[in-house]
């Protein structure tokens, strides 16, 4: 089993930036991807990005690509989203997960472990 912690939200203003962290426990973190989803008032979950397991490879969505950044620390059993440019749209609660396998598609949100999130709000 792993546990996952989020923190690092809040509220900013528009074309501000935040980073996100999860805290990982558990299990061997580097056995597992790692990705950030959120879900917006009255709007489905949507995938942010994902990490594979030693970073090699990451994915975003269409509407974070160039403003986010996901990176990890094995050794700390984290992983972290930067967000930068923030806009009144990004503002949900933000969510990691974590599974073993990247594929077929890290976007899918079929992960075995989830934590709480982190809200994260954007003043315009």
């Amino acid at each position: 089993q792993v546990q996952l912690v989020e923190s690092g939200g809040g509220l900013v203003q528009a074309g501000g930036s935040l980073r996100l962290s999860c805290a990982a426990s558990g299990g061997t973190f580097s056995r597992h991807i790692v990705g950030w989803f959120r879900r917006a008032p009255g709007k489905e979950r949507e995938f942010v990005a994902a990490i594979s397991r030693f970073g090699a490879s990451t994915d975003y969505a269409d509407s974070v690509k160039g403003r986010c950044t996901i990176s990890r620390d094995n050794a700390k059993n984290m992983v972290f989203l930067q967000m930068r440019t923030l806009r009144s749209e990004d503002t949900a609660v933000y969510y990691c997960a974590a599974r073993a396998a990247w594929g077929p598609n890290p976007a899918d949100g079929t992960y075995d472990y989830w934590g709480q999130g982190t809200q994260v709000t954007v003043s315009s």
